[in-house]
């Protein structure tokens, strides 16, 4: 019986410890306090604890080993009360830390994708208003080329709005859409702009960011089409390496009127840091010159 209540009086002591230390955090500045309170709560604990050993049946020889023993077991009901306390103490400052690391994860992920949707919707108003010139010019000469092009466009659009920016689709998906944009750019320039699409099977079922390879494409036909004479082939191919899907755009282009260098423009540059937000990696985008070639190699990993 002895046992049995010591050990309720113990737990009930604990108990208060720890909901104090709950809401009264420990720190350098409330040391004094917390030392304070456990002695408080040793001193109640001890009181009630003598108090109702001494109403149990028991002989004189029990009452007067609980006087002798009463200053250990306060002893001891003290130190069971600040390893509670450490113990509570130790809890929620855990359960606090993973708390603020997972807001700190929740409110990094949000700006990921508020900056990924943000670069996303900077890649369309240039395209738009080349497209809406296009079916402007058109629509007095070609009333009917005008009204392809505005369907062409609807349907590019629609594609665009209904994916998001850190959206994996397969690469069969995106040269569909990208087969969108590439009819659209054939009105403006007519038989000037073709296009030599190549990939594996293998390669066609990997799967990249959602509207990856337009701000590319664009850039390829800016200095493809934009700076030279003539029919221009713009080459497209996608084949896979050690888990990655790895694409290379190649255009033309005239040294003597244009000069690209790595990661001019705000396409590929907007695409380096879309990839990175994604993949948390700066070197999966990459451009070099081959004489009058222009060539820009994405490699995405596939997780």
């Amino acid at each position: 019986m002895d046992a049995s209540v010591t050990s309720t009086i113990v737990v009930l002591a604990g108990y208060v410890m720890i909901t104090l230390v709950k809401y009264f955090k420990p720190s350098s500045k409330n040391a004094i306090a917390v030392l304070v309170s456990a002695l408080t709560l040793t001193a109640l604990s001890g009181v009630v604890l003598y108090a109702a050993l001494q109403v149990l049946p028991a002989s004189v020889g029990y009452l007067q080993w609980l006087d002798n023993t009463l200053p250990i077991r306060l002893i001891f009901i003290w130190v069971m009360i600040i390893l509670a306390g450490i113990n509570g103490w130790l809890f929620f400052f855990i359960k606090e830390h993973q708390q603020n690391e997972l807001r700190e994860k929740e409110t990094e992920s949000l700006m990921r994708e508020a900056e990924l949707s943000g670069l996303r919707q900077q890649f369309q108003p240039h395209f738009i208003f080349n497209s809406l010139n296009s079916i402007s010019a058109l629509a007095g000469t070609n009333p009917n080329l005008a009204r392809k092009m505005i369907e062409q466009l609807s349907d590019f659009l629609r594609g665009t709005v209904k994916k998001e920016s850190n959206l994996l689709v397969p690469l069969r998906d995106e040269f569909n859409h990208l087969q969108l944009y590439l009819d659209i750019e054939k009105v403006r320039f007519g038989h000037r702009l073709n296009a030599d699409v190549r990939a594996d099977e293998t390669a066609l079922e990997m799967k990249l960011p959602a509207l990856l390879l337009q701000p590319v494409l664009e850039n390829a036909i800016k200095f493809g089409l934009y700076d030279t004479v003539g029919v221009v082939v713009i080459r497209i191919k996608a084949r896979t390496d050690n888990g990655y899907l790895i694409v290379e755009v190649e255009n033309p282009f005239d040294p003597s009127s244009a000069s690209p260098k790595a990661g001019t423009g705000f396409g590929l540059n907007s695409i380096q840091r879309r990839l990175s937000l994604l993949f948390y990696r700066n070197d999966l985008l990459t451009t070099r010159q081959n004489e009058n070639t222009f060539i820009t190699s994405i490699k995405v990993p596939q997780r």
